[in-house]
């Protein structure tokens, strides 16, 4: 037959279906070389599990390729290690297909099967990490690894073949119909690509993933898309530890907190006022400020900088009623990285009227950034006083950095007072 399934290892196949074609996976990722759609099959003495499956317009070759390997009454179990439509698109005639068939999926994923598969009759049994299922003579092991990269995520180990189906860990966007690392064109770039813009926002959630992963044998790792590792396997596992461990761990001590201020300016007053802001934060023990200037300059650099980083704070001058697009294009980039819960603040100059302040601070609110510090507004060129204030600035934010802000008393007699309309 035209789609035949490869063997992967002893009673183990892929099943899946090659995408060459595609080139935009998500709406955001670029694949210049298309994808794979993983799926496998694994034989025990007593029953057949299938591992994920395919997009839905590639069912019919996924079914093509798992019949010349089971009968639909010998699949016992069916496993999901996540479940977004790429990996479950054949699911529902899979299941009509093999009634006897179990159903595993994380315990994070039952509400979400129930919304994929508009259905409250399923049959299926949730698993936690050191859960097993029995094939005879085959064991499949589960490993709840959630948010790698969505909260129902798992990854299956096939004990007796050391065998890891990791799920969308370790894979990427990379289609060559050889399948194998060692076969396969150079797929380093998409290896790398795929984790910062998948895996990269949950760094904490890799590195917990990997404790689960390294103590095991590793002989193979069967990804959800691209390359199946079989040669030098645990090195793609390295490299991951690499890519989630802290990059600033040996710049800055465990003590010191970092904020990083970047700006732009048009005449050179938003400068001034962040010179000032930087050195009132630096006047706090504990802090680390450091300045950037986003003025012709690539914005992607900076990215490593932020996420590290315990306050942001950003200065941009006014300008057509709206903040600079050098600014925008930085906090646009902060979607691949976790940004949640960090000190964040904003200051600018202006001419007219000062909106890009309170729009920025919108802006890192929405990304979920404390910004317990209102911004400073400066008309055109700062004053000394004025430089005063943004000293202030850097200072309150150095103090909510490290603890030592002073306690807000509310009078509640205040609260009950009539409101003061300020005039012109």
């Amino acid at each position: 037959m035209s789609e035949a399934p490869v063997s992967i290892a002893p009673d183990v196949f892929w099943i899946g279906a090659l995408d060459p074609q595609l080139r935009v996976f998500d709406v955001i990722l670029r694949t210049a070389n298309g994808t794979t759609y993983n799926a496998y099959c694994v034989r025990g003495e007593t029953g057949v599990a299938v591992i994920d499956t395919v997009k839905a317009e590639y069912a019919d070759t996924f079914f093509e390729r798992l019949e010349q390997v089971a009968r639909y009454d010998e699949i016992t179990v069916i496993v999901l290690n996540h479940l977004e439509p790429d990996h479950t698109g054949a699911l529902p005639e899979l299941m009509r297909r093999a009634p006897r068939a179990r159903l595993y999926i994380s315990v994070k994923a039952q509400t979400m099967l129930k919304g994929l598969l508009k259905s409250e009759d399923l049959a299926y049994t949730p698993v936690d990490t050191g859960d097993t299922v029995n094939l005879g003579g085959r064991t499949l092991t589960f490993l709840n690894t959630p948010f790698l990269h969505w909260p129902d995520t798992q990854c299956t180990y096939l004990n007796e073949e050391a065998l890891l189906f990791s799920g969308d860990v370790f894979g990427c966007h990379f289609c060559d119909g050889r399948l194998f690392n060692d076969r396969v064109g150079d797929f380093r770039f998409s290896f790398e690509y795929y984790y910062q813009h998948i895996m990269r926002p949950f760094r904490e959630h890799v590195r917990a993933g990997l404790d689960l992963i390294e103590p095991l044998r590793l002989d193979l790792i069967a990804p959800a898309h691209g390359p199946i590792l079989r040669d030098a396997p645990r090195s793609y596992v390295q490299r991951y530890r690499q890519l989630a461990a802290p990059l600033l761990h040996n710049e800055a001590s465990d003590r010191a907190k970092t904020l990083v201020i970047f700006y732009i300016s048009s005449y050179g007053n938003t400068a001034r006022m962040a010179q000032a802001v930087r050195d009132g934060a630096e006047e706090i023990d504990g802090v680390r400020a450091s300045l950037y200037d986003l003025q012709g300059g690539e914005v992607t650099p900076f990215v490593d900088l932020i996420e590290e980083a315990d306050g942001i704070v950003f200065g941009s001058p006014t300008i057509n009623g709206d903040a600079v697009k050098p600014i925008w294009d930085l906090l646009s980039s902060l979607a691949v990285v976790s940004v949640k819960d960090k000190l964040g603040a904003a200051f600018g100059s202006y001419g007219w009227t000062g909106e890009a302040v309170s729009m920025l601070e919108d802006r890192l609110r929405g990304l979920k950034l404390r910004v317990p510090v209102t911004g400073v507004r400066v008309k055109l060129i700062p004053t000394e006083e004025e430089l005063d204030q943004c000293r202030l600035f850097g200072r309150q934010l150095g103090k909510h950095l490290t603890g030592r802000n002073a306690r807000r008393v509310i009078d509640m007699s205040e609260l009950f007072k009539e409101p003061h309309h300020a005039q012109g």
